[in-house]
């Protein structure tokens, strides 16, 4: 089984097109839909289409991104965990192609916006911070901003629950030896709403955390056990 899990903060212009082309291209898969509502102040929740294969997370208050993620990868019942966020910018064509990557057998598949349509400022200081981050961290991913993501489920259990985990995800999940992959995937620009966050007010904050995550990955328990013997 699938599960797809989205962030969702004040996306009531997004969300009924997001699971109108979800349910498209999931169509004959089994799969559950992980909705996790970061406390939206908006009609978000009321707007969300309840369903069998629907689930929904609502905090009780505002915990970012990365709570979202973590609280929705560990909800998860799937066997491969995909990630993307719920602006639309993400696009859910892709999700196949991801998949086609972990049957080859990849533990992690990362998307990366090769034509990303963000303003030019954006796109600069991502890159620059994509460049020190990665070369800092040795994950040797080129566009951890890119939401979009696919797991085998057992590498969750290489997250640890910290502000900004969602920019380390590919880190984490190498420093414990799974395999990683990245492919193009498809950026679309906003339609709806305002993105919720700047470069100014995390550069800092993603500077302490690159910091942290280096000494964690250092110090990173990497434990195998043989097989039971009968």
């Amino acid at each position: 089984m699938i599960s797809v899990v989205v962030p969702l903060y004040n996306e009531e212009g997004n969300i009924r097109e997001l699971q109108k082309e979800l349910a498209s291209v999931l169509a004959g898969v089994e799969h559950e839909l992980i909705l996790v509502d970061d406390c939206s102040s908006d009609s978000t929740l009321s707007l969300i289409q309840r369903g069998a294969q629907v689930r929904v997370l609502e905090f009780e208050r505002n915990s970012g991104q990365s709570a979202a993620m973590y609280a929705g990868i560990h909800a998860a019942r799937g066997e491969v965990i995909v990630l993307m966020d719920g602006d639309l910018q993400n696009d859910p064509a892709d999700i196949p192609r991801l998949l086609e990557e972990i049957g080859k057998g990849a533990d992690l598949v990362c998307g990366f916006r090769a034509n990303r349509r963000d303003t030019l400022s954006k796109r600069l200081t991502s890159r620059v911070a994509n460049f020190v981050r990665s070369r800092f961290t040795r994950d040797g991913v080129r566009d951890t901003g890119c939401t979009l993501k696919a797991m085998r489920r057992e590498c969750r259990e290489a997250l640890v629950p910290f502000y900004g985990m969602h920019r380390f995800i590919p880190a984490l999940v190498k420093g414990l030896g799974y395999r990683l992959v990245e492919i193009p995937v498809n950026h679309r620009p906003r339609v709806a709403g305002v993105s919720k966050y700047g470069f100014g007010n995390r550069a800092i904050k993603a500077t302490m955390d690159m910091f942290a995550v280096r000494w964690m990955l250092s110090r990173q328990l990497k434990i195998r056990t043989k097989p039971e013997r009968s």
